[in-house]
């Protein structure tokens, strides 16, 4: 396993880290503390998580799990994206924050988080805000590190702005998708983190699944699969049934025959193309089975070559998006009433 520096905190990380996405919700609790298990005798030293997984779930999974070796985890959780119906039971305000990094602690049966990061954007709350009490939060050791997830170039360098006039405590972290069908953090974000320099973390090299090589357009998902398993719009995204797809899966066929040319299964080669990046610090993985954990480690030391690196870029452009999945938060600025007059 390699690691990388966590931009200068002086934390070094594995190139994956360990997604709890699925655990309290595509995977129990045994079979979750099982593929932490292994994560960890492999070498990832990196768990990532959210207070929205599983309803609180996943941090409770990782809690136990980690138990006796809680100095050997570099243990991430987000806040932010509660679906919570009750006013001001979550989002950003200060309020709720304190609320909110206080019920992780317990779920995760810790005393202090590595990295606290903010789940999505909220254009409606001030960077000043937000950033005053995570850098409250530090001070009082509770959470040592404080990052993004899926913001916007421009909002980024906002942060590191707003950090700086205000001499609060920065982002050293940002994590966003990326794959070879969603190449878009390429065009800009990459750019900032190198000149703000902080941490990438990406997540979703296979694209939510469509880049396992397991669907081929027209046919019917395989039981058990997340195509199978997953409803509504994640669902969707994956069905390879939908005429509304075969587009994309035609170009997954493309980049199908290149691996095999490659000899070299169509995962591995996705994998590898998301670790192959320089701006990229980390990976996140989410495996269901201690198996899929396992091909993803099998991959980790695969070097594409510079010609397989342009036959990529042939079928899908640097900076482009060809995954069709919709992003994890809708910007206020598309609403109606930003739009028209």
């Amino acid at each position: 396993m390699q690691y990388r520096n966590l931009a200068r905190t002086g934390i070094s990380v594995s190139q994956f880290a360990l997604g709890g996405g699925v655990f309290g919700a595509l995977a129990g609790k045994e079979e979750g503390c099982r593929i932490i298990d292994e994560a960890l005798d492999a070498g990832i030293n990196m768990i990532d998580t959210s207070n929205r997984y599983g309803d609180g779930e996943s941090e409770r999974i990782i809690g136990e799990a980690i138990k006796g070796r809680r100095e050997k985890v570099i243990l991430a959780t987000k806040f932010g994206a509660e679906p919570n119906d009750e006013r001001n039971q979550s989002g950003v305000s200060r309020r709720w924050v304190r609320q909110a990094v206080e019920q992780s602690l317990l779920r995760l049966q810790t005393d202090y988080i590595d990295l606290y990061q903010l789940h999505r954007p909220f254009g409606d709350v001030a960077f000043e805000e937000i950033l005053g009490v995570l850098s409250d939060l530090v001070q009082e050791g509770k959470v040592h590190y404080i990052g993004t997830s899926n913001h916007q170039a421009w909002q980024l360098s906002e942060s590191q702005a707003e950090s700086e006039r205000r001499r609060l405590q920065r982002f050293v972290s940002e994590q966003s998708p990326y794959s070879i069908l969603n190449r878009s953090i390429e065009m800009d974000i990459v750019e900032v983190a190198r000149r703000h320099d902080f941490a990438l973390l990406t997540y979703s090299p296979l694209a939510g699944g469509l880049l396992t090589g397991k669907y081929a357009s027209g046919s019917v998902a395989e039981s058990g699969s997340r195509a199978a398993l997953l409803k509504g719009a994640a669902g969707r995204m994956l069905d390879p049934e939908l005429p509304e797809n075969a587009q994309k899966f035609a170009i997954i066929e493309k980049l199908k025959h290149v691996a095999d040319q490659a000899g070299m299964p169509l995962a591995h080669m996705a994998v590898a193309f998301a670790r192959t990046h320089p701006a990229v610090t980390s990976i996140i993985v989410g495996p269901r089975t201690s198996e899929q954990l396992r091909q993803y480690i099998n991959g980790a030391h695969l070097t594409l070559s510079p010609d397989l690196l342009d036959a990529i870029d042939e079928i899908v452009p640097p900076g482009s998006r060809m995954d069709g999945q919709n992003p994890a938060w809708t910007p206020e600025w598309l609403d109606t009433s930003r739009r028209r007059p």
